[in-house]
């Protein structure tokens, strides 16, 4: 099972891409617990949840640093989702690039 969280401002923008990508994942068999929150949302429910990896949404990319910072020792990656791949909407892509960054940790 891999937890992926993605992180927005409000985290209403991202479902739309967390639906697209939780269709991939069906489509390839790859078990996945795919969910958006807003940044202000991450330390609640990393409390209730374990995460494998923290995709920023293009509008919180500036927050990475932060994240960084918060997620230094617990070995989850965190990286910025391709602004492209954000505007269109590409599940595909972006599950790629998190199953990558939990497979390289």
């Amino acid at each position: 099972m891999k937890t992926i969280l993605l992180v927005c401002s409000a985290g209403m923008s991202t479902s739309l891409l967390v639906s697209k990508m939780q269709k991939v994942a069906e489509t390839k068999n790859i078990e996945s617990d795919i969910s958006a929150v807003s940044a202000s949302e991450v330390d609640q429910i990393m409390a209730k949840k374990d995460i494998d990896v923290l995709l920023l949404g293009p509008q919180v990319r500036y927050m990475k640093p932060q994240f960084d910072k918060k997620m230094a020792g617990k070995n989850i990656p965190v990286d910025s989702i391709d602004m492209k791949d954000y505007g269109m909407m590409n599940g595909e892509n972006v599950l790629a690039q998190a199953i990558k960054l939990i497979e390289n940790k």
